[in-house]
């Protein structure tokens, strides 16, 4: 069963259609990305599943039933914007938002300080929020997000403001969130961390549905093979070859594709005695590369 099943929703605001006839579901023990660029319609679609905003039309189900405040007890929700009490102390912020979940003050206590610990914020406990840095500020507010222990978990640009080893070390918790059977939606305009986390994956597209479906079939259906070649002396002639679809030149690097019917092996024998090869390899295009193709057109007509 779905945890999450949304069916053509729509929201407009005067003429402008921000969301328009977008459909999906969320499984349980899975990581779901929503993916496009800022202003795509992304968090308001996200605000329309946690009844922030109401859709002018369609429908959305959650634990099969519509949103009740009831439901909410079972999400988690980090918005894109904080929603924190600057002048509050840490561990008594957490404390708060955990009774506001109905846990007990002492567990509430208890888990917002096994959390401090986990995200490496334990010495600061006793700090004002207003005090804490941009990405200290993120991770406490994923702590805040998390800690009543939701079934499901929506992540807006969950990664905004962390460095390297703390986007890494939030990835790890929401991979055992994932492992523990939780659902989680992931909405980011960030495609790299999604191609490498998300089982499935809908593209948006300023409002519209581009492409939906699990992560690996979209990338072996619509993503294209790529050559990249590292070569020593003048390889611009591979351009004007037949079998070259598209040619990328960067120096002493090339990123071609070729055109149907031919490979690797062809394209290696119509330039081996021309140029010396440093290096060869076959690439499949990414998430990105296929996001901009099909927001610009291209050979799908999803």
């Amino acid at each position: 069963m779905a945890i999450l099943d949304v069916r053509n929703i729509c929201k407009s605001y005067g003429k402008f259609k921000a969301v328009d006839d977008v459909s999906f579901e969320v499984q349980p023990g899975r990581i779901y990305g929503m993916l496009g660029p800022n202003g795509a319609g992304k968090t308001t679609t996200i605000r329309m599943v946690m009844n922030i905003l109401i859709p002018d039309s369609g429908s959305i189900v959650l634990f099969d039933q519509p949103m009740t405040e009831q439901l909410k007890q079972r999400i988690g929700y980090l918005p894109e914007e904080r929603g924190l009490y600057p002048k509050m102390k840490i561990i008594d912020l957490l404390q708060f938002i955990g009774e506001l979940n109905y846990i007990p003050a002492d567990e509430a206590r208890k888990r917002a300080e096994q959390w401090l610990e986990r995200l490496d914020l334990a010495e600061h406990a006793l700090k004002k929020v207003e005090e804490l840095s941009k990405g200290m500020q993120q991770k406490l507010q994923f702590i805040a997000t998390v800690l009543h222990d939701p079934d499901f978990v929506i992540f807006d640009e969950p990664f905004s403001g962390l460095d390297p080893v703390n986007v890494n070390l939030v990835k790890d918790i929401m991979l055992e969130f994932k492992a523990q059977g939780k659902a989680i939606m992931l909405s980011t305009h960030m495609m790299e961390p999604a191609e490498k986390m998300c089982d499935d994956v809908l593209m948006i597209h300023k409002g519209q549905k581009v492409l939906d479906g699990n992560l690996q079939n979209i990338l072996s259906e619509h993503g294209e093979r790529s050559i990249q070649l590292e070569t020593k002396g003048d390889a611009a002639f591979i351009q004007s070859l037949d079998m070259i679809k598209n040619f990328d030149h960067y120096g002493n690097y090339i990123e071609v594709q070729l055109n149907d019917g031919f490979n690797a092996n062809d394209l290696l024998k119509a330039i081996v005695d021309k140029v010396d090869i440093i290096r060869m390899q076959s690439h499949r295009s990414s998430l990105n590369e296929i996001f901009i193709a099909l927001a610009q057109g291209g050979k799908n007509d999803a």
